[in-house]
């Protein structure tokens, strides 16, 4: 896998400061993308074992309380196995630390990955420029959605992410 860039500290993908891993390499093209530099797979650095434990190790600092995997497109049949492994290690090393992750695939054609096995939340579906709208939390247009997977898993239907109910417990 490749990956775009790596942000230390990010308050603007997910609650909180976090670390963000943008990866490498998406064939949806959005119309109007914000991460357009990130769509060729031959572009961006290669993610080494090197690069991993750099990362891992920026999510141990106190004030970090999650890891975002955006892109490119995480979940592409290029990029699936290693961040699946990221996600994999990620939550092995810090099981209290959110993992989230976006997606222009639907949650249903993920149904059958591991990685949802890790992900606490999945922002799905593409982003549709004519349903752009700049109120919305974590997510650039209407049609997608902020998943709490671990609920979805459990219940067997989709639940949406509640911010308010995280934030009053």
């Amino acid at each position: 896998m490749r990956y775009a860039k790596i942000r230390k500290m990010d308050i603007s993908n997910g609650p909180g400061i976090r670390v963000s891993l943008f990866v490498q390499g998406c064939t949806f093209n959005c119309k109007n993308c914000f991460n357009p530099e990130t769509h060729d797979f031959k572009k961006g650095q290669e993610f080494t074992p090197e690069k991993l434990e750099e990362l891992l190790n920026l999510c141990a600092k106190d004030h970090i309380v999650g890891l975002s995997i955006l892109g490119g497109e995480p979940m592409h049949p290029n990029n699936i196995k290693d961040v699946t492994l990221v996600a994999k290690e990620f939550k092995k090393r810090y099981p209290q630390k959110s993992l989230w992750a976006w997606s222009g695939f639907l949650f249903d054609d993920l149904k059958n990955q591991e990685i949802l096995n890790y992900l606490d939340v999945l922002v799905d579906g593409r982003y549709v420029d004519e349903l752009h709208d700049f109120t919305l939390e974590w997510r650039g247009s209407s049609n997608q959605r902020v998943i709490d997977v671990k609920k979805s898993l459990k219940e067997n239907k989709i639940v949406l992410y509640d911010a308010q109910l995280v934030k009053n417990n």
